[in-house]
């Protein structure tokens, strides 16, 4: 190591090799020097402008400031081994290059509160369906400035403002340069190492990457992580899931003898609700509920209701969220894991497990099959059906769709059709999308106030969340009068946070605060977990639970037994539930204290608690922190590793065989043609084959209209014969 030390030029030698290299080639020199400071300089600001990084203390406002410099003199210098007008040019596209990324980083980190990574960035086609109309309620005029700059340098050089050294700089001065950057990040990687230990290797939250390293060193990162999952796959072996199946089996919660097989054999309704938060239940606007359908089923007495419930999605977002809804598994730290495993990974899924103890299984959504990677991760999950936007005949109608697919009340009504042939018991997944980002409806469909935070996104927000209220009242309506709500389950679950963290001032607004805290933030990530039968013994309940543990609750519902199964959730209703909630990003929940963004809190009363001062929190966090690292890095080598290939310890459940499933709408609609013969349990079949969809009744404009229109052509067809 001393001599390693020794070898490092020192400040002086640096300083004489620069003076050397000036008098000579100053115009590139200086137009590189320009080049760094610009770079530096705008990801600078846009740190503290547009990122909520939470830097705190010296050390981390430090380290802010000096970790955009490393990479732009290490990029930059490439044009530095380059002579005459080309290395002008190769200096502005590095600047340029490090000016998208920081530009797409901005639009980001906007709406997801998050960075862009490699998962994402190679999803394209999920991530960017419909984003040109998110764009534009996203993307702010100031955010072109990181731009400003480099039109400036094109023009000095264009319109030769600029002296052109056509000889360049001597070499060793070019690789001193890049050196200097590579020093520049070893230093600023040994103190942010220092501040932060483990800050590789144990950190879920790409928000301390950025914050210790920076916004380009993150992207490497992410790109090295990426890497490693695919390599996983290669190295996994049975003795990894051998490790992990004990792990999960210590932390099996014993079943609740009074739940437990009460809702066996029902069919079961999964209600999707699109970024809606618990927030909304019971809260009004201008003296109005956003929700009066929804409040309504929340407080039934057959309804168990969670009120301290909480989403746990990472990048993937709603993807993340049916991974743990259908799987008990979490979402990975980069990417969807639907999007990059989805594919070719084995799964124990609910539709599968359903579907060999008699169910029929089925998923409507009214969009592109292929979002999330859906039409090919379904075949995994086992789903016998898969109707999609392909099976709605007004599908393609601009005035029937908001942003990612039909909108709600339509969606739901064009539904029935085939939730009426499905034979029973089924299990039906409806994703609804109304209420997702940018939270825009067409005035013919809005009959609610707009809140008044004055800020554009939040005010829409309960507009949105009221028109899927009201589409879900439609539903329950309908579902009654057709016969099949009093023998369903069903279960409501919000999938994330609607309005995110960079909306504090409305957020604060909406809960009637002056300001919000880490705290509130924290207590603003909790959506709706509602499960609802007849008979069954309900009430607000007020456990501690995340999404990862659904799949266990519901499955003590229905009698179904879990004990071989891999699932890092718990079983909610148990009386040994401990009510640990993981986030994503490494931070937790408890009933007692909390962490969220760095900082501690007493979960019942909001104060902020430091491990130095609570000695009780201290041992408690060490704790569960390590429980939290180690059931988010578990879950992820079940799913980067395809752990459970190696499974053979279920004798009552059967690999899926993907191949036994075709979405393609010609196919489904025979499928379901033959079931009405082979199995006549549906609704349909006992109606003696008359459809029940005229009892389907909405106030959807669209529908009406349509309707009204096709009625005026029929007659003009009747009279003209």
């Amino acid at each position: 190591m001393k001599n390693l030390v020794k070898k490092i030029p020192s400040p002086k030698f640096f300083w004489r090799q620069i003076k050397q290299t000036m008098d000579t080639s100053a115009p590139l020199v200086w137009f590189f020097v320009l080049n760094v400071v610009l770079v530096w300089f705008k990801t600078f600001v846009n740190y503290h402008m547009n990122f909520n990084l939470g830097a705190d203390g010296a050390t981390q406002q430090f380290l802010l400031f000096l970790n955009p410099l490393p990479t732009a003199i290490i990029f930059l210098s490439v044009a530095l081994y380059f002579r005459g007008a080309l290395s002008y040019w190769i200096a502005i596209l590095f600047n340029f290059i490090q000016s998208l990324w920081l530009f797409a980083n901005i639009l980001y980190y906007r709406e997801f509160s998050d960075f862009l990574s490699m998962g994402i960035l190679s999803s394209g086609s999920s991530t960017g369906n419909n984003l040109s109309k998110s764009i534009a309620a996203i993307i702010h005029w100031s955010d072109y400035m990181v731009f400003i700059d480099l039109i400036i340098l094109v023009a000095l050089v264009v319109f030769k403002q600029l002296t052109i050294d056509k000889k360049g700089v001597q070499k060793r001065f070019a690789i001193l340069t890049t050196l200097l950057g590579v020093i520049l990040m070893l230093m600023d990687y040994g103190i942010a190492s220092t501040d932060r230990t483990g800050l590789l290797t144990r950190s879920f939250d790409n928000n301390y990457i950025v914050k210790y390293l920076g916004l380009n060193e993150y992207a490497v990162f992410n790109a090295v992580q990426t890497y490693n999952q695919t390599e996983s796959r290669k190295r996994a072996k049975p003795a990894d899931l051998a490790k992990i199946k004990q792990f999960v089996s210590i932390q099996k919660m014993p079943d609740n003898i009074q739940y437990y097989g009460t809702q066996k054999g029902k069919n079961v309704f999964m209600i999707h609700l699109e970024s809606f938060q618990q927030f909304l239940i019971d809260y009004k606007v201008e003296g109005r509920e956003v929700t009066p359908n929804l409040n309504k089923f929340y407080h039934d007495q057959s309804t168990l209701s969670f009120d301290n419930f909480y989403h746990q999605v990472g990048q993937g977002k709603t993807s993340d969220a049916e991974m743990m809804q259908e799987n008990s598994l979490y979402g990975l730290s980069t990417g969807s894991a639907m999007v990059k495993y989805g594919t070719n990974n084995t799964f124990e899924s609910l539709p599968a497990i359903l579907n060999q103890r008699g169910y029929t299984t089925a998923a409507f959504h009214g969009d592109v099959a292929s979002f999330w990677n859906r039409d090919n991760t379904y075949k995994s999950f086992g789903y016998d059906y898969f109707f999609s936007k392909s099976y709605y005949p007004n599908a393609n109608k601009p005035s029937f769709n908001v942003g990612y697919g039909l909108k709600d009340k339509i969606f739901f009504q064009d539904s029935a059709r085939y939730l009426e042939q499905l034979p029973q018991p089924f299990y039906a997944k409806l994703l609804t999308v109304t209420n997702h980002y940018p939270y825009e409806l067409d005035k013919g469909n809005i009959d609610f106030p707009a809140t008044t935070t004055g800020d554009k996104t939040v005010d829409g927000y309960v507009q949105t969340a009221h028109y899927l209220d009201q589409a879900f009242g439609e539903l329950t309506d309908y579902l009654k009068k057709a016969g099949l709500y009093d023998n369903s389950v069903f279960v409501l679950y919000g999938d994330h946070y609607g309005i995110s963290e960079n909306h504090q001032p409305a957020i604060a607004q909406l809960l009637g605060k002056e300001k919000v805290t880490n705290y509130d933030l924290a207590q603003f990530q909790k959506v709706p977990f509602m499960i609802h039968a007849n008979g069954l013994k309900g009430g607000v309940d007020h456990t501690y639970g995340g999404e990862i543990d659904m799949l266990p609750t519901l499955l003590d519902l229905l009698g179904v037994p879990d004990d071989n199964m891999t699932m890092f959730g718990q079983d909610m209703l148990s009386s040994k539930y401990e009510g640990v909630v993981p986030f994503r990003d490494g931070d937790w929940v408890t009933p007692t204290y909390m962490k969220y963004n760095n900082q501690y809190f007493n979960t019942k009363t909001g104060e902020q608690v430091t491990l130095s001062s609570d000695a009780a929190l201290k041992k408690m966090a060490t704790q569960t922190q390590d429980y939290v690292d180690k059931v988010l890095a578990y879950s992820d080598s079940v799913i980067t590793g395809d752990l459970l290939r190696f499974d053979e310890s279920r004798s009552d459940f059967h690999t899926v065989n993907k191949k036994d499933f075709d979405y393609k709408r010609s196919a489904g609609l025979a499928k379901l043609k033959a079931a009405q013969q082979t199995n006549p349990s549906s609704i349909l079949a006992k109606n003696k084959d008359k459809s029940t969809t005229n009892l389907y009744k909405t106030d959807a404009p669209e529908v009406n209209a349509s309707s009204t229109s096709d009625n005026q052509s029929s007659d003009a067809d009747t009279s003209s014969k």
